[in-house]
């Protein structure tokens, strides 16, 4: 038996609100589930498991039609899924009053609920979010709802206002697999055998790294295999570079466009600039703004003064005695920090500031 375990995808969320690529990643939090739709056909997966969170928020009777128009292309596929904090199940709701027509199941909120699957041997218990949070160990209460079946327990928590567990305890309640949510980076807790899926597709510059969905494979003697599969448009990559007195903005320019295509000319950029530039250089990467998904330039450069020159022009003034204090090694004490006084001095002194 095959199954796909996913969380978070957030539907209907708009990342990076206010960027220029925010429209498009709304779309491709979309397209990147009905990619895994499609992989549900393709590799004839019997069970995909969605572990909260489907939605950005509690989803309309339109957005549930819209699901299970796209569950009905995997009839062989049999979905399961709770309701997470974000779109959790109000009374009468259209999560209650829906009817799929697909093959799926949601789990009814405020209580802990169980679906047997005869025909794989497979039984999925879960528990759905009724308001937005739970400070009780609703998952440590947790029972596998078939001892002789293939037990998977679908969660979504795992902070003090969400749902708060202990891994050791959940550990030991009988399930074969724990499926879970709400973590929004991937984490495999114990090996094939308790995971988060992560965001579908990252959602912010906090969520860096590979994100996916988790593929399991259990086997006739009931083993689990469990990989996870990188499966999200792009990245949000958080990049330094380090630069020095002798580049022009052209070669930072360059050097931050050269990375970026080595990296993934389509990911999302959060850029540390770090290191010594050139006195009285701006640097400015606007025209790689305009071709880049760059969120933040992050300008930490320090301005490489020309000594000789300052002194020269300053010999007669506080400036001109502390640049012959600090630079005098015959002084004594740590080289590595005079010369970072000598930099804060400089720059209070000319009112440069750090960039």
């Amino acid at each position: 038996m095959k199954f796909i375990h996913i969380a978070d995808v957030n539907l209907g969320a708009q990342p990076d609100r206010g960027r220029i690529w925010s429209d498009v990643r709304a779309k491709e939090i979309y397209s990147t589930f009905h990619r895994v739709i499609e992989v549900c056909e393709e590799q004839k997966i019997e069970l995909l498991l969605i572990a909260g969170n489907l939605f950005y928020t509690k989803p309309t009777e339109q957005d549930l039609k819209e699901l299970d128009f796209q569950l009905r292309k995997i009839p062989n596929t049999k979905t399961v899924i709770i309701a997470g904090d974000q779109d959790y199940i109000d009374p009468g709701s259209a999560w209650e009053t829906y009817t799929f027509e697909s093959n799926t199941i949601v789990m009814p909120r405020d209580q802990a609920a169980s679906v047997y699957f005869e025909d794989l041997n497979v039984c999925v218990s879960g528990y759905s979010y009724g308001h937005a949070t739970y400070t009780g160990r609703i998952l440590e209460r947790m029972r596998p709802g078939k001892p002789d079946a293939y037990n998977i327990l679908l969660g979504h928590g795992g902070d003090m206002e969400h749902m708060p567990f202990s891994k050791e305890h959940v550990a030991k309640l009988g399930f074969q697999y724990v499926a879970l949510g709400h973590m929004h980076k991937p984490a495999h807790i114990l090996k094939n055998h308790m995971a988060f899926a992560g965001t579908l597709e990252p959602l912010s510059y906090t969520e860096t790294g590979k994100h996916g969905y988790i593929l399991g494979e259990v086997s006739t003697s009931g083993e689990a295999t469990i990989t996870f599969v990188p499966f999200a448009c792009r990245k949000y990559v958080n990049m330094a570079m380090d630069i020095n007195s002798t580049y022009t903005n052209g070669d930072i320019c360059n050097l931050v466009e050269g990375k970026m295509q080595e990296l993934g000319a389509d990911n999302i950029y959060r850029i540390l600039l770090r290191g010594r530039a050139a006195q009285n250089m701006e640097i400015n990467l606007s025209e790689l703004t305009r071709r880049y998904c760059i969120n933040e330039v992050i300008d930490k450069t320090e301005c490489d003064y020309d000594m000789d020159e300052l002194h020269v022009s300053n010999h007669d003034n506080l400036l001109g005695r502390l640049i012959d204090e600090l630079t005098d090694d015959k002084k004594g004490g740590d080289k590595a920090i005079r010369d970072k006084a000598l930099h804060y001095c400089m720059e209070a002194l000319l009112g440069a500031g750090e960039k």
